[in-house]
């Protein structure tokens, strides 16, 4: 047996499935305890340790200051690994890690429906590419909310296609109605409202694609399953009315809701088409067999749906189900939030496992043509994660030094400075929240404290008596280094900021 044959032999052995499950929980777990990064890790982890050290699981604050912004599930889960790992970036991100790995196992069991169990080989190609696509290696490892709804977005929506694809009477069906409720409960403890929107939105565009109206037991199922989803959310939802009335209304949904989406008040603006465009990066570096999955899924619509869905177990019913099923999936998140005023990447994210559907089953497609093609999708696979790893442990460490502001901090507790105040001037840093956690200065309404000119650090100063901090952009030193009222030492550079301790030259 030549070397090559081997290498055929292995790939297409149980063992390689088995190494690759072993490597994709490394990937997702490897470089986690790298700097929080950008404005809203250390925001999240920073409310999540509030809550921690009050060991209070109903009321999020930053600062002390109450935080409505977001929903709890991210912060219950941070609390969770703080408990078991310490306060630290490990744990702030291991909840997220695991739901971008329950997002493949989603994917796989979405697999194991479309062909039935009659193939075996066909979900793990599923899993496969859902495991090594962009979307999910990078959204998975930050402590963020959109991992945080995509999990249980696609849990809700892989109970649906289970009901959907599974024979009459069976037990399965009624398994996958109560995972479809229950998820959708834990959607809106995730994001909110769309937590609701999303699953019964594309569940209604699939049967408009299928031609097909829906099952009695479907509409039976809402009766008792709608309030299961209620009673799941209320376990935060009731609990932060009650305690906070009108100003969680007001915050909450008036604010972050319906103001976010309808205006641009959070000052993210982007065109139209944004979301067109990145959705199929998301699908990196499985974008061509999305496309081609798109167009056949088009093709299929063109051609009238001559072959309608059916309960029975054929895998081309099967298969054209689950096409309909990943266009609804990508195309309801895509419209939704395309219409939106404020828009950021990671919002398209609830989509991407729709295109991923489609992605995977004409990867599949093009695997079974020859050993060869098998062998480049597999391959394809393994050199995204052995890219991950590369820039995991090179270059993505030297980023986040910069980025971040936690060695600015450290370097300040080597020079003496572990407990003065710390404020921004003539900018701020959101990053600092859960590095310089208690220390920050802040306005009456929770917001950071940012010094305009020199003299307002003076009069600062003087009025409370100790030294302060300031974090500041490196091209506004010189502000302070030519203001003779204040005696300035620079303790740390990093990136853009500079961090410095500021007291009145007496």
């Amino acid at each position: 047996m030549t070397k090559m044959e081997k290498i055929n032999q292995w790939l297409n052995s149980r063992y390689f499935w088995i190494g690759f499950a072993a490597l994709t929980i490394f990937v997702y777990f490897f470089g986690l305890t790298i700097p929080l990064l950008g404005p809203d890790e250390p925001r999240y982890s920073q409310v999540a340790r509030e809550m921690f050290e009050r060991a209070d699981w109903v009321t999020p604050t930053l600062g002390g200051h109450h935080w409505f912004e977001k929903p709890v599930l991210l912060y219950w889960m941070e609390i969770i690994f703080f408990n078991l790992f310490g306060v630290n970036e490990f744990a702030a991100r291991f909840g997220p890690a695991l739901f971008g790995l329950g997002i493949i196992v989603c994917l796989w069991i979405i697999g194991r429906y479309t062909f039935q169990e009659k193939n075996d080989v066909a979900p793990k190609y599923f899993a496969l590419t859902a495991a090594s696509t962009l979307g999910f290696l990078v959204f998975a490892r930050g402590a963020s909310f959109d991992i945080t709804l995509t999990f249980p977005i696609a849990a809700t929506m892989t109970g649906f296609f289970v009901f959907d694809r599974s024979s009459n009477g069976s037990k399965a069906r009624t398994i996958g109605l109560i995972t479809f409720y229950v998820f959708m409960g834990v959607s809106v403890l995730a994001k909110g409202l769309v937590g609701i929107v999303f699953p019964f939105a594309i569940v209604g565009f699939y049967y408009l694609l299928s031609l097909r109206l829906p099952e009695k037991q479907f509409i039976i199922s809402l009766f008792w399953g709608i309030p299961i989803s209620l009673i799941v959310l209320s376990t935060w939802y009731v609990p932060m009315y009650l305690r906070h009335g009108w100003e969680f209304i007001d915050e909450f949904f008036v604010q972050h809701h319906f103001q976010r989406y309808t205006s641009n008040k959070y000052k993210h603006p982007q065109p139209f088409h944004f979301f067109f465009w990145v959705l199929p990066l998301m699908t990196i570096p499985w974008i061509p067999f999305f496309f081609v999955g798109l167009w056949r899924s088009f093709k299929d619509i063109y051609s009238g749906f001559k072959q309608k869905s059916s309960d029975t177990a054929d895998d081309n019913t099967n298969i054209r189900a689950a096409v309909r099923f990943g266009l609804a999936w990508l195309a309801v998140p895509l419209v939704f939030f395309s219409f939106s005023g404020s828009k950021l990447p990671g919002y398209i994210l609830p989509a991407v496992p729709g295109a991923m559907i489609l992605a995977a089953l004409t990867a599949y497609s093009y695997a079974k043509r020859s050993a060869f093609s098998d062998n480049l999708v597999k391959g394809l696979a393994l050199a995204t994660f052995l890219v991950v790893l590369l820039l995991l442990q090179f270059a993505l460490p030297r980023f986040a030094e910069t980025d971040s502001v936690r060695h600015m901090f450290l370097d300040a507790a080597d020079e003496g400075y572990s407990t003065q105040k710390v404020a921004g001037f003539m900018t701020i840093s959101h990053n600092m929240e859960f590095y310089a956690s208690g220390r920050i200065l802040r306005n009456d309404d929770g917001t950071q404290k940012r010094f305009s000119t020199p003299d307002e650090i003076a009069a600062y100063i003087r009025e409370n008596g100790e030294p302060q901090m300031v974090i500041i952009r490196q091209e506004h030193l010189p502000h302070l280094e030519n203001f003779s009222g204040l005696e300035i030492k620079v303790i740390s550079r990093g990136g853009d900021y500079a961090l410095a301790a500021v007291k009145d030259r007496e």
